[in-house]
């Protein structure tokens, strides 16, 4: 007996059709072949792994620890990282609450599947990082997008209980943080954490908050929302941003224990275990590497001060960058204001590369993001060229910096 005939194209899930590919990872790779490109593109520290993060990978490859693990990750390592972010950021985390994961980006994922059901919703401030939106969908997971252009790329209590009631048929199911944040570089304070903790508690919904770039803070002490609403927070952080460490791909899950207990499943059967060598590489970094981030972000300072005073100087406005290494900046008045052809434009004419604002969703459009995880001499020569070109805008349109 035959079965029902499908066309190969019928064969994919069409979820997955429906998504794309993220703009930053294709408009880098358009741009990589432009001869003499200077990247500010992707988000990747420019420092490389801690030699002793280094070393105790290569003993591990000696001491023949090339087994599968426990799929969180083995105990000594989920023991180690719960002190550690315990004591970096005021957590009372055990190690069953800790999942070892492939980055955080493999962390988002399996909290997404591990909570949403159909017609779930989760609402996502933006501009943000996307990745939110298309695992959510994957999901069959519904997304609420919140521009929070006007309130200074922060989400507040007040707005964020109107959009529920605006939304009053929506099976809200979390909301999405990502703080110190990409593109914009905002944080978020004790106090505007403690209203939206509030708000989840009223309206009982989970908080997914991406801490990736915690220790990168420069103005004021990171607050985690896991210390403030520890029973409804899925905290996702890892080893990329802090350590350097975009490459071996560790990142974890700290959570309630009964959401571990779940997500756990997922883990498993995305990806088993991470790798052991990476294991064994992040437990020395959570045991001896608790300053490694400190002459990473002493340095990102100074590159960060450095091109606000250079865009600043060129007419573009900067949303206020308390950390992660980004700036979000307004493209000048006298400039093209489509985010896509602004970048294009000076890809092919200054020779540098940025992220389109309109990238990372509603509220972006008009911005572009420059990364200033790059050398300095990079970053300088980059500046000259921003400001030249739009210098050219400048004296075409008559209009000077000062009148932006």
């Amino acid at each position: 007996m035959q079965g029902v005939k499908i066309m190969v194209k019928e064969k994919f899930n069409q979820k997955i059709e429906a998504i794309a590919v993220s703009d930053i990872r294709q408009f880098d790779s358009e741009v990589s072949d432009i001869p003499g490109i200077i990247k500010l593109t992707l988000g990747e520290p420019d420092f490389n792994t801690p030699e002793h993060i280094k070393q105790a990978a290569i003993k591990a490859i000696n001491d023949n620890q090339s087994h599968y693990t426990s799929n969180a990750g083995f105990p000594a390592l989920r023991q180690a990282t719960a002190a550690y972010y315990n004591k970096k950021f005021n957590l009372n985390y055990q190690s069953d609450q800790v999942v070892t994961t492939i980055g955080a980006t493999e962390g988002i994922a399996a909290s997404l599947q591990t909570i949403l059901n159909p017609e779930d919703t989760v609402i996502v401030p933006t501009p943000i990082f996307p990745i939110y939106i298309p695992d959510t969908k994957i999901n069959d997971g519904r997304v609420i997008l919140v521009d929070t252009s006007r309130d200074g790329f922060i989400l507040t209590g007040k707005r964020l209980r109107k959009v529920i009631e605006e939304h009053p048929l929506a099976r809200i199911k979390a909301l999405v943080l990502n703080y110190p944040c990409n593109p914009t570089g905002v944080t978020y304070s004790r106090a505007q954490l403690e209203e939206l903790a509030q708000v989840a508690r009223d309206y009982d919904f989970w908080v997914i908050s991406d801490e990736i770039y915690a220790e990168l803070t420069y103005q004021k002490q990171h607050v985690s929302i896991g210390e403030i609403l520890p029973e409804r927070s899925i905290v996702l952080t890892g080893l990329s941003k802090s350590h350097a460490m975009t490459g071996w791909r560790v990142g974890y899950i700290l959570g309630p224990q009964e959401f571990t207990q779940q997500v756990v499943k997922s883990h498993q059967y995305m990806v088993t275990s991470p790798s052991t060598i990476s294991q064994y590489a992040a437990l020395e970094a959570m045991t001896n590497g608790k300053k490694d981030s400190l002459t990473m972000k002493s340095e990102y300072a100074k590159r960060r001060d450095f091109m606000i005073k250079e865009l600043t100087a060129a007419g573009f406005k900067i949303a206020s960058p308390d950390g992660a290494f980004y700036l979000f900046a307004k493209i000048p008045a006298g400039c093209l204001q489509d985010s896509w052809k602004f970048v294009r434009s000076l890809a092919q004419n200054a020779k540098v590369a940025l992220i389109p604002g309109i990238s990372f969703g509603p509220g972006g459009e008009g911005y572009v993001r420059i990364s200033y995880a790059a050398s300095m001499e990079k970053l300088q020569r980059a500046a000259a060229a921003i400001r030249k070109y739009v210098a050219k805008f400048n004296k075409q349109a008559k209009v000077s910096p000062k009148d932006k």
